[in-house]
């Protein structure tokens, strides 16, 4: 007997392939899982680098943002030997808990966005699932990059006066955030902001296109599908070596325009501020201020960064594929 429904083949909707549509909600799952699985990753990454280094970070800011110029590497261990002396072990870190406000997110999106980009122009050049050609590959890390960097500037802005200043001027991230607003305005937030882009596209840019490149010539050469982890060390740091020593001129500008207001100077512009630095201290001394230093701390924390970010995106992988495999 009939029940008033009548039996027969389902139809699905003629654009839709009834296994793709099954298949949908899996596939949006594992999209969600990577983009996760990425921004802990580089979360964890830029902690770990960046605390390692903060002793020198703040050393170099303090000679970015002075007119005093090093000779040596030695004077900068003689700064921080003073700093150490005069103001106690955990001053070397002071700043820092504005840098993990401002790295972790900084990372965060800076290696997920990396993930994405790659994946966007993969698809848009043909490369799906392979390796990028260099042009593509430089261009996701710019990108990559310069989406940080616009989202977490003022954070950055923060870091910057809590390094250069004495502890009982700012004594929070949020007390500077306040002093920032209250006295010299909310722009004084993203001074500095624009030689910040100019400076991340090659540095990003390069950083990234050099890891991914050395990885990819190892790959080539070796045999093997993944560097190990000393080996991934030494990718980083050489990407490191030449994406920070390409734009350290901006990185000078952009920490005189941050620090300007405590310490005395008016910059409104790159070029002026690239102008004053020269003709006062020299190009060399001037714009290239702290770079030897730069060669020892940059490279360490590029190494570190790209090494956890890569170890941690294998062990979170392993780890959900066992729990898939234990379902």
């Amino acid at each position: 007997m009939g029940n008033g429904v009548r039996e027969g083949p389902v139809d699905f909707p003629k654009d839709v392939d009834p296994v793709t549509a099954a298949h949908l909600p899996a596939e949006d799952n594992q999209e969600k899982k990577k983009v996760l699985n990425s921004l802990m990753s580089g979360a964890l990454a830029g902690a770990v680098a960046k605390t390692a280094v903060a002793p020198l970070d703040r050393t170099k800011i303090m000679f970015q943002g002075g007119s005093s110029c090093p000779r040596a590497l030695q004077e900068a261990y003689r700064l921080i030997y003073r700093t150490y002396l005069n103001e106690g072990f955990w001053s070397l870190w002071r700043g820092n808990s504005a840098t993990m406000v401002r790295v972790i997110p900084y990372a965060a999106i800076q290696f997920c966005a990396h993930e994405e980009y790659k994946q966007l122009l993969g698809s848009y050049y043909g490369f799906q699932g392979k390796a990028l050609t260099p042009f593509p590959r430089f261009i996701a890390g710019s990108l990559a990059g310069t989406t940080a960097a616009m989202v977490t500037y003022p954070l950055d802005m923060v870091r910057a006066r809590m390094a250069v200043t004495p502890k009982e001027m700012y004594s929070s991230i949020v007390h500077v955030f306040i002093r920032i607003s209250r006295e010299e305005g909310l722009k004084t937030l993203y001074r500095g902001f624009t030689p910040t882009i100019l400076g991340v596209i090659p540095y990003a840019g390069l950083s990234f296109f050099t890891y991914e490149t050395l990885k990819k010539v190892h790959a080539d050469h070796s045999g093997k599908a993944q560097p190990s982890p000393p080996e991934r060390l030494l990718f980083g740091a050489c990407a490191g070596l030449i994406g920070q020593s390409a734009s350290y001129p901006l990185d000078v500008v952009r920490r005189r325009m941050q620090t300007a207001g405590v310490l005395g100077h008016t910059y409104s512009s790159i070029l002026l501020t690239m102008q004053e630095i020269v003709r006062e201290e020299g190009l060399i001394r001037g714009l290239y201020k702290g770079l030897s230093m730069n060669w020892v701390k940059g490279p360490i924390a590029v190494g570190i960064s790209f090494t956890t970010f890569d170890l941690t995106q294998i062990l979170l992988r392993k780890l959900q594929h066992g729990a898939g495999l234990e379902r």
